[in-house]
């Protein structure tokens, strides 16, 4: 297969967001925006709720601080992103109020020069934060183009899940995007989750996670990029924040069938495949205990 694919260079902005102050993450988020698009970033991407922060105590005080996903902040970005010839994955709470009833997402909203591109609702709601009071993703999982990148988009808990980066990975995708909150006990899935969805898949990874503080909660960094053999290309400190940038080929997400030893060893995890065999998948579990995961949601 011809490489011929530009390389594009992405950025991942490792942050500190303030819990409820949108003014302030947002004016910070577009500082550190232009920081990496100087250093050749044609795609930036921020944390899980980087806009509103994340360890909220109920629903009403997350929505609050929530928006359409055009709204204000957003807005702003567009912007920006116009005058900057640039695209930006932004970490947000998203109110919908087009239905009978109000609806609150964990949502990452990819913007770029024309406007919005599309926007993410995290699928998978782990019992903490915020998630415990939005409502869980109602889209399926989709793929667009951005930046010459063929990107699909999931948030935080949503890669612990293979099926989700797959489907992605099924559906074209070159570079998965997951903005994440990472608080302790999350070393293993910055260490290691996201170099396998990146191996197994044969895609680059992006994973962008914040630092500090918040309610209680330490969160742990190491936001990474790795390439589609799971080698990490940047890795940032677990304590500090980083702009960490990364000349990608998507091209090379492209290349399934991998000859390690021409026709002695040659693998491709994607026509190797057997669905046939994965018919479980497609069925509710039994239960098989009572752990925080199971709790009914307030």
């Amino acid at each position: 297969m011809s490489l011929t694919t530009a390389e594009v260079t992405i950025a991942a902005v490792q942050m500190e967001p303030s819990l409820g102050r949108v003014e302030a993450n947002v004016s910070e988020m577009l500082r550190l925006f232009e920081e990496a698009v100087d250093q050749g970033a044609k795609l930036v991407a921020f944390p899980e709720c980087a806009v509103t922060g994340y360890g909220f105590e109920s629903r009403a005080e997350g929505w609050e601080v929530s928006e359409p996903r055009d709204g204000p902040s957003v807005s702003r970005f567009v912007e920006v992103c116009r005058r900057r010839d640039a695209f930006a994955v932004v970490g947000t709470l998203e109110r919908d109020e087009t239905g009978p009833t109000p609806r609150l997402y964990n949502a990452a909203v990819l913007v770029g020069p024309q406007g919005v591109v599309d926007s993410y609702r995290k699928v998978h709601l782990p019992f903490l934060g915020i998630d415990r009071f939005v409502d869980p993703g109602d889209r399926p999982f989709a793929v667009v183009e951005a930046a010459g990148i063929k990107i699909g988009m999931l948030i935080c808990y949503d890669v612990s899940f293979p099926e989700a980066a797959r489907v992605l990975t099924l559906k074209g995708a070159e570079l998965l995007v997951v903005p994440t909150n990472w608080p302790t006990h999350s070393e293993c899935a910055a260490e290691h989750v996201i170099p396998t969805r990146a191996h197994e898949n044969v895609i680059y990874v992006m994973a962008v996670n914040r630092v500090g503080d918040e309610r209680g909660f330490h969160f742990v960094g190491r936001s990474s990029i790795v390439d589609p053999t799971g080698r990490r290309l940047a890795m940032a400190p677990p304590d500090s924040p980083a702009i960490l940038t990364a000349t990608i080929n998507p091209a090379h997400a492209r290349v399934k069938r991998l000859v390690r030893v021409p026709d002695r060893h040659i693998i491709d995890r994607i026509a190797d495949r057997r669905p046939e065999f994965y018919t479980a998948l497609c069925h509710s579990p039994v239960a098989v205990g009572d752990g925080p995961s199971s709790q009914p949601r307030p």
